[in-house]
């Protein structure tokens, strides 16, 4: 029924079928490009590395933080065993 409490004809109905049809298929592709794992990862992580490409900072930050705890743990286990 329309707003008017008319019946609706048949190409309106065929319209709004059409149209529910149009937005089941949107919402089944976009449910399979969710579940699709491996496509998502490889999409993050070419995004980061993009994001590594413009700002190399905080990978190098990281990188010498990493070689810096490295160093200490040797130090550390050295005095530990007198070496």
């Amino acid at each position: 029924m329309t707003a008017d409490g008319e019946p609706k004809t048949a190409a309106e109905l065929r319209g709004e079928i059409e149209e529910v049809r149009r937005e089941l298929g949107d919402t089944a592709a976009e449910l399979a490009a969710k579940t699709d794992v491996k496509a998502r990862a490889s999409d993050k992580a070419e995004e980061l590395k993009q994001r590594a490409r413009e700002n190399p900072a905080p990978i190098a930050a990281a990188a010498g933080a990493f070689v810096l705890t490295l160093l200490a743990s040797r130090l550390v286990s050295r005095r530990r065993t007198g070496t």
